[in-house]
């Protein structure tokens, strides 16, 4: 079963990555192409999942715990980013970049194999219940803020004073997945039973929405471009990898009794950054190479040395 698992993330998160590299390496699809998949992705595979995924949820008294830990896992990072670290970039879209780096992290993919590895099933399951959160924040928070940082950077440009309404910031297209969030939780608040083959359709399409969702970010990543903001972005490695996991330790420890739910929850905590960080960006027109560097660095340093000591901790330590 692990290595079941294991050859998932080749197949959909090595793999698909490869692939949309490859297709603009040889030309194959263009520019314009790969942004209308984001927009196919965020507005129909998002909207569509979240209906599923949510009519299909339900969370006892003691686990709605988790979802706030969402919450706090994607608000307190970025105001770290945005009131310590924000400031050493001068461009709107860089700032913008770099705080949504530091908001999105990869729970729902590394995050959930890692707990898996770790704690088998039951810590699957538990990161699903603070990824989903995020996804929604993504497209509640992360969306506007960017909107809102490219609409500050083309008012500077004109020389003009900022002006954006509230319907240009939270009412637009992108936003159509909450409503598939909204829909699922009202059906499963009526208590009317979600058909049991949506979720056989659920499990196929987590597949198909990992491929759609990388395969654009692949084709974006431009290891040329990323390389000039490694230097702008290591700071994120001392949030995600060190000040984050510290400052929840303690709220967790107290809040989590369970020691598969707490090591789950902390798992979180460590997670790196988001690959949806990369599709915001390119959604908006924030610099996306920034975001691409965020990505790659974090990644790398968690694969390589994070989760090998998360694994020491959870066999030697009881996690601590």
């Amino acid at each position: 079963m692990e290595w079941t698992r294991l050859g998932l993330v080749f197949v959909d998160i090595v793999l698909p990555l490869l692939t949309g590299y490859l297709l603009k390496t040889h030309n194959i699809i263009s520019r314009q192409t790969c942004g209308r998949l984001i927009q196919f992705n965020v507005v129909v595979f998002c909207t569509f999942i979240n209906f599923i995924s949510f009519w299909g949820l339900k969370l006892s008294a003691s686990l709605l715990l988790l979802p706030l830990a969402s919450i706090l896992l994607t608000v307190v990072p970025g105001l770290i980013g945005y009131l310590f670290f924000a400031d050493a970039f001068r461009d709107e879209l860089d700032r913008g970049a770099y705080i949504i780096s530091s908001m999105l992290s990869n729970i729902g993919t590394l995050s959930g194999l890692s707990a898996f590895i770790l704690f088998g099933e039951p810590g699957f399951a538990y990161v699903q219940l603070v990824a989903a959160p995020q996804n929604c924040l993504m497209v509640a928070v992360c969306f506007p803020l960017a909107r809102f940082f490219v609409a500050r950077h083309d008012a500077q440009l004109a020389g003009t004073r900022l002006r954006l309404s509230v319907r240009e910031m939270f009412f637009t297209i992108n936003q159509i997945a909450l409503l598939g969030m909204l829909g699922g939780v009202l059906l499963q608040s009526l208590d009317i039973p979600r058909p049991d083959i949506l979720g056989t359709v659920f499990h196929y399409m987590v597949h198909i929405l990992a491929w759609v969702s990388l395969l654009p970010v692949g084709y974006l990543i431009d290891l040329g471009s990323a390389g000039k903001y490694y230097g702008s972005v290591r700071n994120i490695l001392f949030q995600r990898f060190l000040l984050v996991p510290v400052l929840f330790y303690l709220p967790f420890r107290a809040a989590f009794r369970d020691p598969v739910v707490f090591g789950s929850a902390m798992v979180c905590a460590f997670s790196p950054a988001a690959i949806n960080a990369v599709i915001t960006a390119q959604l908006y027109k924030l610099n996306v190479d920034l975001t691409i560097a965020g990505f790659l660095l974090t990644t790398v340093v968690y694969v390589l040395a994070v989760f090998p000591l998360l694994f020491l901790a959870s066999r030697f330590w009881g996690f601590l």
